[in-house]
């Protein structure tokens, strides 16, 4: 069955331990031996693949779980320990052929030459499956790592919004911050600044190599074309990069950019930086409240570029998605305890709550119930103007075979889903086409139509590194 593009319901499914709820390792099902295994990733991922969803995101931080968002707890009794998310990412890549890829990145410490190679290389090893997930830090602890830079204790004005026993509460605290000290306004306005700043280095470094900068005549011996890597030459108040890649251009172009955002600040960063965003509404109604928020915000940032522009009489800065009229796809967040039989879900949670200790809450909706009934919200919530859906599945794998066998099914019988992929690669299950290279002076045939497959003529065929023009160095913050 063929779903019309108009209407094409986006399903994904974010992955974290043994899942969203702090006692879900305890469950008969989960597999807390094997957290930190390849082989529990795998069967995760390939079961997601196996029920349609476009793609997964795999969670990810600077610092241990928490039940504290701030700072370190002293908890024994939750899952604590991770593996890297970009790594995981990059071992079950082999093992799909379908679905997306997303991991996460924190960007507030790390630098954007190393994890720009990492998401092309990510997105030569999956065929053009590739993403990341952004997020930015206020934690005083991770900044301890690196010892870059002073960070105050905790925001005040954070204090009491949102969860502080749940998974999802350490998740990108600063994104619903800021709405009361005006110095932690300015702090989390930095964040973001700094994380905008990181994606368009991370962009132009993708771009730093044209489609066919790669020769390889074995009868010249030229394996590159020097003329077709370039410099970006970025110079902002957190970076200093000169570029270009060591990685060829990838598969698609650009990978997927996303993030999570609850309120203004981040909704710009959306609107300006990202290809797809990650709310957290509590209804349909809130759903399109927060839709018709960063309409508005695409919509400034559209007319600054232009006007920048204008002023610059240039195109070639910032590689915002939405100024090729591509808006930014819209998922809500949604917490699940599935169960076939009415009110099961319900017991199952208040038995978690139990043993956790505390009842469960989260900064996305918590939904308890039915396949069925959860299919009634997600066309429900669909309709209201958002792009798709991420459930976090409480327990793992138990919810996501729920998902994957229950869920999906009984969406697809409404036609509301469609029954196999429709694209080879990550943006063209979301519809987005192939971006032309900020850096090429005349476009290519390719970069005009959506991306479905990979033009075999115009692209390198490895992620072998062709070769890096002598400059400066990759690149430094500043």
């Amino acid at each position: 069955m063929t779903v019309p593009e108009a209407e094409r319901l986006r399903l994904a499914v974010a992955l974290d331990g043994a899942g969203w709820h702090p006692a879900a390792w305890r469950e008969p099902e989960a597999r807390p031996a094997e957290l930190l295994t390849a082989a529990y990733w795998a069967d995760l991922v390939t079961e997601a693949e196996r029920g349609g969803l476009d793609f997964v995101t795999f969670e990810d931080a600077l610092s241990l779980q928490s039940d504290d968002r701030f700072r370190p707890d002293e908890r024994t009794d939750r899952v604590r320990g991770r593996l890297d998310a970009v790594l995981v990412a990059a071992r079950v890549a082999p093992l799909t052929s379908s679905i997306g890829l997303i991991p996460t990145v924190v960007v507030t410490h790390t630098e954007p030459f190393h994890i720009s190679k990492a998401i092309a290389t990510l997105d030569w090893i999956s065929s053009g499956r590739a993403g990341v997930r952004v997020r930015v830090s206020a934690r005083q602890d991770e900044a301890a790592h690196f010892g870059r830079r002073p960070v105050p204790d905790r925001p005040a004005s954070a204090a009491g919004q949102g969860d502080t026993t749940s998974p999802a509460g350490q998740d990108d605290a600063t994104s619903s911050a800021g709405q009361g000290d005006p110095r932690d306004a300015q702090r989390v306005s930095e964040l973001f600044a700094e994380a905008a700043d990181y994606v368009e280095v991370i962009r132009r470094l993708w771009d730093s190599w044209e489609d066919d900068a790669e020769i390889r005549d074995v009868a010249t011996g030229r394996f590159v074309e020097r003329d077709k890597l370039h410099y970006i030459d970025f110079e902002g108040r957190w970076f200093s990069v000169r570029g270009p890649s060591i990685t060829p251009r990838p598969p698609q172009g650009q990978p997927v950019v996303a993030a999570l955002a609850h309120s203004a600040v981040p909704y710009q960063f959306l609107a300006t930086s990202a290809d797809v965003g990650f709310v957290t509404p509590a209804d349909a109604a809130s759903a399109a409240a927060i839709v018709t928020e960063v309409r508005a915000a695409e919509t400034r940032a559209t007319e600054t570029r232009a006007a920048d522009t204008a002023a610059a009489g240039t195109e070639r800065g910032r590689n915002t998605p939405h100024l090729a009229g591509q808006p930014v796809r819209l998922f809500a967040d949604l917490v699940v305890f599935l169960d076939d039989e009415p009110g099961r879900a319900a017991q199952r949670r208040q038995r978690l709550d139990a043993m956790a200790g505390s009842e469960y809450r989260s900064d996305a909706h918590i939904f308890t119930g039915t396949p069925a009934e959860l299919a009634d919200l997600i066309v429900d919530w669909h309709s209201a103007g958002l792009t798709g859906l991420r459930l976090r599945p409480a327990a793992l794998p138990r919810d996501l075979t729920q998902i994957t066998r229950a869920v999906v099914p009984e969406l697809r019988r409404r036609g509301a889903f469609p029954s196999e992929y429709e694209s080879s690669s990550l943006r063209g299950l979301l519809g987005l086409p192939r971006p032309a290279n900020r850096y090429r002076s005349a476009p290519m045939p390719e970069d005009t139509v959506p991306e479905d497959t990979v033009p075999e003529d115009t692209v390198p065929e490895s992620a072998v590194p062709g070769g890096q023009r002598p400059g400066k160095g990759a690149g430094v913050r500043a």
